[in-house]
């Protein structure tokens, strides 16, 4: 372990050096320095007497994430779009129908989907993109809801005994979001989406609500949101700009794929957020964007970098352009406003 530092340790030189060993004789090739301290949090929550009960939370938590790690890993260069909505919505629901052909539209664009593996709205989903291009990701329930026959015994479907760790996967593993009518959990996840974008503990992301031609629900839900949360100052009014609610088929569609029309990704590297493009700003760009949208600086300037080194040693994305700047790390609506503006405005 040369190449990094270690610096949580069990406290006992002797021991330390066991697990060292252990895990050269394991055989880890890399990020060593991580797999030593998760095998050190088990032995100290050993020797800490922590309650079998929780033990066995985080055993069954670790492995479920090993596991799903283990499956997205070969499809991770392929753009993944989550589709939530309620198990219980009927096969002659509109809703079912627009999950269906949105599955199918994201499919024919190249990319896969993710759905809670159940029926209604998740079925719907898996069946317009085809077992082949979705992901099932199923809760183990006592009741209601089992793995839809379309994606049963396929490798790509994760059974989950934890929400929490299922809903880890949705947002790690994803690069768009639809939401379509459905009952507490989908509320859970809109909220949770909304949330973690807002205070930036997941990158900014396309999150499209589709309603159905005659249903009321996100409106309604939109109404809510503006009369209670922002009529109180319970959320800025420009935290709305997170999600989009579409009627249209295509539109949603095209808003998911326009957002990554230049927008690549972005990543902090020490205290500059560098967004990735598949064009370079020009210097013009980069005097508009110090006009429009200074108020995200924390210092500086909005300036054209070259990958850094960690980037580098990461392979993440080093041959795209990039933007760079000291991000004030609180206007996460207002970052996606520039990301907009980035991607300029969609085609007629």
């Amino acid at each position: 372990m040369a190449r990094r530092q270690v610096r949580y340790r069990t406290g006992n030189d002797d021991i330390d050096a066991r697990i060292h060993a252990l895990v050269e004789q394991a055989g880890v090739y890399r990020d060593e320095d991580l797999v030593f301290e998760m095998v050190v949090s088990a032995v100290r929550m050993g020797r800490e007497s922590v309650d079998r009960g929780d033990l066995k939370l985080v055993n069954s938590a670790l492995k479920e994430l090993r596991y799903s790690f283990l499956v997205f890993e070969p499809y991770s260069d392929v753009p993944k779009v989550s589709i939530f909505g309620s198990a219980r919505t009927r096969t002659d629901d509109p809703a079912y129908v627009v999950a269906r052909e949105f599955g199918r539209a994201m499919a024919a664009r190249e990319w896969m989907v993710i759905t809670g593996a159940g029926p209604g709205i998740m079925q719907a989903g898996i069946e317009g993109a085809g077992t082949e291009r979705a992901f099932g990701v199923n809760i183990v329930l006592p009741f209601e809801q089992e793995a839809s026959p379309l994606i049963a015994g396929d490798p790509k479907l994760i059974n989950y005994r934890y929400f929490f760790t299922r809903k880890l996967m949705f947002m790690k593993e994803s690069q768009a979001f639809a939401l379509l009518p459905g009952g507490f959990g989908t509320m859970d996840e809109a909220f949770e989406l909304l949330t973690l974008m807002q205070t930036g503990r997941s990158p900014i992301a396309p999150v499209v609500l589709l309603e159905p031609e005659g249903s009321t629900y996100w409106s309604t839900w939109r109404d809510f949101v503006v009369d209670e949360l922002v009529g109180r100052s319970l959320v800025a009014p420009g935290d709305l700009g997170l999600v989009r609610i579409c009627t249209d088929l295509d539109d949603a569609v095209e808003e998911i794929c326009h957002f990554y029309s230049r927008f690549h990704s972005m990543r902090f590297v020490g205290r500059r957020l560098v967004i990735r493009l598949r064009t370079a700003p020009t210097d013009d760009e980069l005097d508009e964007l110090s006009t429009r949208f200074g108020d995200l600086l924390l210092t500086g300037t909005y300036q054209r970098v070259d990958a850094s080194t960690a980037e580098v040693d990461d392979g993440d994305a080093v041959d795209l352009a990039r933007l760079a700047f000291q991000f004030n790390r609180a206007s996460y609506a207002r970052l996606r406003e520039l990301i907009d503006h980035l991607n300029g405005p969609r085609s007629a």
